[in-house]
This record gives structure tokens, sequence and C-alpha cells, in this order.
């Protein structure tokens, strides 16, 4: 299938957070995790179809949505899912936070492995519940689960859950069958629930693979809880829509209840046409976009080895997001940002957003044409040789 995403689409003056949100026109904004790209052409397709139709009242999820999330997760990751186990919701964000109000209870721990996504803290805060930080191991520009200390924030009473970021934003780890199974192992024993925050799924580099936590031990599925969302892989943050998978009926009880007290039970139509057409005509769109990206991964590490050799692009298994250790800076992640927007106009998420752990890097969404990428880079250079 032949695209081109090398095409410079304007979105500035869009109503783009990402890209409106600077005042300045010469900011170039690689921070907020959505791409450059236009999304596949079967979901605009689908999506004009729709509009035309001209009216837009409130939404009933059919048969269609339904058995296109459960034959994508089939076919694609060997995730076996019943119908009866999907929780559709507006966003991934607002599921977590809807789980962790099911299924905790205030003054409760939630395990958290950091460096990790910003709204994994505020959604446990909200909730009334304190964030207990597994911190990562980094070793050798590549991180690793530090599993003893999680066998012992998990042995704590007041643990309840672990939200998995899995595959991991911001470090770009794609889980393996062992460490996640480990993982099981150690949160079984103690009770600890586990919360896998699979958005990412489907954007894997070359040579990678994507393994649901759901699938890595028998029955494992009954006792944990998945979200999903097609929005990164088919850049739809926007159209806002999740969903949740348990299995067990009375967590999924609950759950439901408690989208339903937060007013996150309804779906927008786009929303779902956008779904079905994507999980049942974009793979291949999808294909050439995981390509792009992983060309673009190490477009991006080499330019770093050859111009700025003092920094280190962390190993990158997923997602379109970069981590770059900026330690031989000697300076905080906060004013690595601040010289990057003032000195150069490059937008980019300072590393402390995700944790302490997080201090000395710096994100870099790498989702977009090459010669935006390659600007992108350039002014990295000038602010940082």
């Amino acid at each position: 299938m032949e695209t081109d995403h090398d095409t410079l689409v304007q979105r500035r003056g869009s109503g783009s957070y990402k890209w409106d949100t600077a005042a300045d026109d010469a900011m170039l904004p690689m921070w907020v995790a959505d791409m450059d790209f236009r999304t596949a052409p079967a979901v605009v397709a689908a999506l004009e179809r729709r509009a035309g139709h001209g009216i837009f009242g409130y939404a009933k999820v059919g048969d269609a949505y339904y058995d296109a999330v459960i034959h994508w997760f089939a076919r694609r990751h060997g995730l076996m899912i019943d119908r009866d186990w999907i929780l559709y919701t507006s966003g991934v964000v607002p599921a977590l936070s809807a789980i962790i109000r099911a299924l905790a209870r205030p003054g409760d721990k939630v395990i958290i492995q950091t460096p990790v996504y910003n709204c994994f803290f505020s959604s446990i805060r909200n909730m009334g519940c304190e964030p207990s930080e597994n911190d990562l191991l980094y070793r050798n520009g590549r991180y690793e689960m530090d599993f003893e200390d999680l066998e012992r924030k998990a042995a704590d009473p007041r643990a309840r859950l672990l939200l998995l970021c899995n595959p991991h934003n911001p470090v770009g780890r794609a889980w393996t069958q062992a460490e996640l199974s480990k993982l099981a192992t150690i949160c079984r024993q103690h009770g600890v629930t586990v919360v896998s925050d699979e958005i990412h799924c489907d954007l894997v580099l070359s040579g990678s693979t994507h393994v649901p936590f759901a699938t890595v031990q028998p029955d494992l599925a009954l006792t944990s809880v998945t979200c999903t969302s097609p929005s990164k892989a088919f850049n739809l943050a926007g159209l806002q829509i999740a969903n949740i998978v348990v299995a067990d009926p009375d967590m999924r009880c609950r759950i439901d209840k408690v989208l339903n007290i937060h007013e996150v039970c309804d779906v927008n139509i786009f929303g779902i046409e956008a779904l079905i057409a994507a999980y049942t005509q974009g793979e291949p769109w999808l294909t050439e976009i995981n390509r792009y990206i992983s060309e673009n991964a190490v477009l991006v590490r080499g330019f770093v080895r050859e111009n700025l050799p003092q920094l280190q692009v962390v190993s990158q298994e997923a997602t379109y997001l970069t981590w770059i250790d900026c330690k031989a800076l000697d300076l905080p992640s906060t004013e690595i940002a601040k010289r990057l927007r003032d000195d150069a106009k490059l937008w980019i998420n300072e590393g402390t957003l995700y944790g302490a752990r997080g201090e000395g890097f710096i994100r870099l969404n790498i989702a977009c044409p090459k010669a935006r990428l390659r600007t992108g880079l350039d002014r990295l250079w000038r602010a940082l040789r």
C-alpha cells in the first residue's frame, strides 16, 4: 500500500492543542502525543459518509463495533475477548480514573513503574489514592523492571492495584512475555490487581512485538483489566473513544457503575465509526506507519550519535515517543526544555513530567514527516551543541 507520510500537513490554525497552544508561529511542537500524519483513508471515508447523513443524535454502539474490537485483538495480538467483557468510554485516562475508584478505596496505594505517563499520577491522586513508585532500572541505555522492589511494594497491605504501561510511555519498552509473567506472579501472590494500559499496543517498531498482559498466564484475563483505544495508532485522540476489557463480572459491574457516576459512559458517533473503520480496514495503513516511525527512530539515533554524542537515545521498541538521556549536560530537565523553547523554538517534554526518575531526560515525539523531524533535530543540535 502506497501512502505519502512525507506530506507536511498544516495543523496550525486547526484547533490543535499541540500546534495552537504556543502563540509563537515559529515554535515547532514535538511534545503532545498525537501524530502529524493524516489518519487512514478508510477512517476518513467512514467519517465523511457519516457526516453526510447530517443528523448527529445520541449514538447506539452496535454489533459492528464489538465485532471490530474482538476480531482485531484476536487476529493481531492473540487476545481473546468476549463481547460482554467490553465497556466503552471516552478515553483511557477517564477509564483509569474510573477503575481506580471502583477497585480501590481512598488511602489505598497504586503501584506505578516510574518514569511513567504523567496522567497515572493525577488519576491516582484524584481518586484519593497514593502512588507507590516501583522505579524502573536504567542500565546501558535500556530500562528493565525492578522485581525485588516490586515484591516489596506489592507486599504492602495498602497496595491494591498496579497500573502497567504496556508498551511503556515514555521509556519505549515493549515488555516481554517473561517480564510480564514475573510481574503477574508477584501481583497474584500479594492480591494486587493489574490494570494494563495498552493504548500504544499497535505501535511497535521493527523487530519488536506487543504482548498483551492478559495472555501471559492461564486465566490471567479473569483477574486483570486491560484498557485499549485506537487513538494513538490511528491518530484519533480527538474523537474520544476507548474500551475497558474486564472479564470478572463483579469488577466489571463496579467499573461500569463508576463510568456512569463520572458520566463517561457515552461515546460519540464519529468515534464509533472511526474505530470500526480502523479495525476492519486500517491495518495496511498501520503497517506503513509503523515502518515509517521505525525509520524515524533510526534517523534520530544516528543524528544524536553523530552530532550530539554527549546525549544518549534510550533503546526504543515501541511508541512514537523517543526518550533521550541528557544527564551529561548537567542541567535540570526543566532548564533543558526551557532552553529548547526559548533558544531553538522547539517544544518537547521535560523528563520530570513523568516523575522524579525522569530528571535529566527529555521526550521527543517523532511521529511526523522526516523533513519536520530533521528540522526538529537541527534545532535540538543548535540549542544543545
